[in-house]
């Protein structure tokens, strides 16, 4: 395959590029020359999916999580290095850069070193050192530091002078010590010392505000709190931030790893390390005393605050990072849950007093019908209601029966069964799926324009049965964020947050392929190469022209130019259409390829696809020539075998326990199926249908050892679980995995759960409340059952660390 691109900005010659491509190489464990051409690639306009799956010769078969990255490390090292830029340009203004510091400038290897390095230069505000210097006190501060057996009073003594500020002995004293405080405290070597030995020794404390008990309840874990920050997890982290931003709580980063040696007599190991640094040591000299007391002014009034706000900056960042993996991993999880299919669907929008709100769609998602039923309270129209559903399900001949996770939705269900039980001949499912974003979706513009003639109460309807049909298809429809099954999304960095997600979303659509004839304009978006803009150009010209017959038409689309026709062209599919490889994911620029196998099998294209025994009995390598070479060849003879394969696993249905369907039918040893609806850092919430999430906390979920979930379980898995525990004051589940657990060894394993924030704090809250997205987290369409009242061991455990406010499903 063709592996032109354009040349990498950092790319040519001996320049910083080269210095950037090894660093990241070896980072990631792979060549520089696969780095170089990966980076050239991305410069030039490609996308990650275009190059993970078209262009692994020229990248040594990087794949998309080692590209993606690759981008990251790429951006951050860029930056860096135009951070170095500025920072030698405005040290070489001031005069002030000699040939060793822009050594040790070129050689920082992070953020927080280069600007360690840059302290000292950094323009400020004028200070009390540099006042101090301005008053010709520094030749004392250095006199007092090269020579300690100078008495400090009388040497301070010579430089009085009122003229200049310094009225006494005192004064100039104090200015001599803010230079000195000052220069101990922009040592870049020391200051990185210091913080890495903080970082490993010291911990967070946190304790309540006085008289803020009771409005800080669900805050109580965090009272009276102290773990290393080496040990605290992301979902812990941004508690105890909220908690503080909220007023509720005192944080304090302190240096040692207990409170002993904190109040230990004498001097600190940080005292200790910078006054080595300096040269100061108590040996009866007459300037020691001042010395020392000069050095613990530098530790506690100005190197310690500057490592407390770095060490904050460190531990939010990694949560973020921790808490924004678990977001993206979670909704690439349930982007490609199962998809249902083509098959008519009929969606409920539960509700009680404004009722349910039913929604018809053929097997291409159309809205063919629509109607508003009233079974529950107060109006209880329960027998008229099966009466309208069966009536639009025999009409449209409806398979499925999707039905909203919000408010009523146990009731919904019911009387979905009950509809079921009454109507046999109309051979239903039911699927009980997630409503997270519904209404995000029901009240933008893209769904004004797609159902315009639609009121905003039915569209919800239509998104949760299309959502069955084909999850990945209608959730582009929402912002990432809204679909809810992340942690803490609101007290994460927006641009940071977004471009994950964004990322997954990406890479999710190109790796299922989109169908170029049916799909709508916010799915087309997110295909390779396609922005709002020319996504929008193709569906005008689909509607205008009609369906497309072959890839090469979509060259007549306004503004799709060949650059983004050679990144969209092999993820859009054709059903149907005159060439049967537009079907395919074979790449239209490896059509050539194809023409050579069916010459060398003596068939046509049609007789040759799917035909596993002729094209396994193909050497892959005798089609490898200079443009196209063995993974390239490869990819096209397995997807010839299985044209159009989706990624997505199979569709399949949860069954839930007859007769239970509230936290009082739970009874502890029962063993019941379930879906996972979410995934946090410290276990897995299982939807069971009773209105509540169980907990399957991380230590409940094998007989080894787990160290992340997601290597268990993911999002929209069907589990079976064992009730450990029932809490329904609390409205608190407690589940296990590990089927021959003894719900009566539960405290022993729940007791472990809390110190390390399995009931306290965590992901999103499944929500049923309608305000926001409503449902919260679900596993996608495989089946889910059970509606959620806002409530949950999620919920609660937010609630008691103060997350819920502003999330989804709950309304404030």
């Amino acid at each position: 395959m063709s592996q032109t691109s354009q040349t990498s900005q950092t790319g040519a010659g001996n320049g910083p590029g080269n210095a950037l491509h090894l660093r990241i190489a070896e980072e990631l464990g792979v060549r520089e020359r696969q780095v170089q051409v990966a980076v050239e690639l991305l410069d030039g306009g490609a996308t990650v999916p275009f190059i993970a799956r078209y262009r692994k010769e020229a990248t040594g078969a990087l794949d998309d999580t080692q590209l993606r990255r690759l981008e990251e490390r790429l951006r951050y090292l860029r930056e860096l290095e135009e951070r170095r830029t500025a920072i030698l340009e405005s040290i070489r203004s001031q005069g002030k850069l000699d040939e060793a510091l822009e050594k040790q400038i070129m050689q920082a290897d992070s953020k927080a070193r280069l600007e360690d390095i840059y302290l000292p230069y950094k323009p400020k505000r004028r200070t009390k050192a540099q006042i101090a210097r301005e008053a010709g006190l520094e030749p004392l501060a250095d006199g007092l530091l090269n020579d300690p057996t100078r008495d400090p009073q009388a040497a301070a003594e010579v430089f009085v002078d009122p003229g200049k500020g310094v009225a006494d002995a005192a004064a100039a004293l104090e200015g001599a010590r803010a230079i000195l405080v000052e220069r101990f405290g922009e040592d870049a070597d020391l200051i990185g010392a210091l913080r890495e030995r903080m970082w490993s020794q010291g911990r967070m404390v946190s304790r309540v505000r006085e008289g803020k008990e009771e409005a800080g309840a669900k805050f109580a874990d965090y009272f009276e709190f102290s773990e290393p920050f080496t040990k605290l997890p992301s979902h812990r982290v941004l508690a105890m931030f909220r908690g503080e931003k909220e007023e509720i709580l005192d944080l304090e980063l302190s240096p040692e790893a207990d409170d002993d040696a904190a109040a230990a007599p004498g001097p600190s190991w940080y005292e200790r390390r910078i006054a080595g640094a300096f040269g100061v040591a108590d040996q009866g000299r007459p300037a020691d005393r001042w010395l020392a007391e000069t050095v613990r002014w530098a530790w506690r009034t100005r190197i310690l605050v500057h490592l407390g706000i770095d060490l904050r900056t460190r531990l939010r960042q990694e949560a973020e990072d921790e808490a924004v993996r678990v977001f993206a991993a979670n909704l690439r999880d349930l982007l490609l849950a199962a998809p249902a299919g083509t098959r008519a669907t009929m969606g409920l929008d539960p509700g009680l007093r404004t009722g349910v709100k039913v929604a018809v769609v053929d097997a291409t998602g159309k809205v063919v019908d629509t109607a508003t039923i009233y079974p529950h309270e107060p109006r209880r129209r329960w027998d008229e209601s099966i009466a309208v559903l069966a009536g639009l399900a025999a009409k449209h001949r409806v398979e499925l029966v999707a039905i909203g996770n919000g408010t009523a939705s146990r009731e919904t269900d019911k009387l979905a069964g009950d509809l079921i039980k009454r109507h046999p001949e109309l051979t239903l499912t039911k699927i009980v799926v997630s409503e997270a974003g519904a209404s995000v979706y029901s009240a933008s513009e893209y769904a004004a324009h797609e159902l315009p003639d639609l009121d905003v109460s039915l569209r919800g309807a239509v998104s949760i049965a299309r959502r069955l049909q084909d999850p990945l298809a209608e959730l582009v429809k929402i912002d990432p964020k809204s679909i809810g099954v992340g942690q803490y999304q609101h007290d994460l960095s927006e641009t940071k947050l977004s471009r994950s997600l964004d990322a997954v979303v990406e890479d999710c659509v190109n790796a299922v392929g989109v169908d170029v004839n049916t799909a709508s304009a916010p799915l087309l978006t997110r295909v390779s190469g396609i922005g709002e803009g020319l996504a929008a150009g193709i569906v005008a010209h689909r509607e205008a022209n009609g369906p497309f017959r072959t890839r090469q038409a979509l060259r007549e689309v306004p503004r799709l130019g060949p650059k983004a026709f050679e990144q969209c062209a092999g993820f859009l599919r054709i059903q149907g259409g005159d060439n049967p490889l537009d079907a395919s994911s074979v790449h239209p620029e490896s059509y050539p390829v194809v023409r050579r196998i069916l010459d060398a099998t003596g068939t046509d294209i049609r007789a040759l696809i799917g035909n596993g025994k002729a094209l396994r009995s193909l050497r892959p390598a005798q089609f490898v020539d200079d443009t196209f070479g063995l993974p390239t060849v490869t990819d096209i003879l397995a997807e010839l075998e299985k044209p159009g394969r989706d990624p997505r696993p199979a569709f399949k249905t949860a069954a839930f326990a007859d007769g239970v369907e509230t936290l009082a039918d739970l009874k502890a040893g029962m063993v019941l199926e379930g879906v996972v609806t979410n995934v946090a850092a410290f276990g897995a919430f299982v939807d069971v249908g009773v209105h509540q999430d169980g907990l399957v906390h991380i230590s409940a979920m094998s007989k080894t050892f787990v160290s992340d979930p997601r290597d268990v379980v993911k999002p929209g898995d069907i589990v079976k679980v064992r009730v450990l525990d029932v809490d329904i004051p609390r409205k608190r589940i407690s589940l296990t995995l590990r089927l021959n657990d003894d719900p009566a060894e539960r405290r022993d394993r729940s007791g472990q759960g809390r110190r390390d924030g399995g009931r306290r704090d965590g992901g999103q809250p499944r929500g049923g409340g309608r305000g926001g997205s409503r449902g919260g987290p679900r596993g996608g369409s495989r089946g889910q059952g059970g509606g959620s009242q806002g409530g949950g061991a999620l919920a609660d455990a937010l609630r008691r660390a103060g997350l819920d406010k502003g999330l989804p499903g709950h309304n404030r």
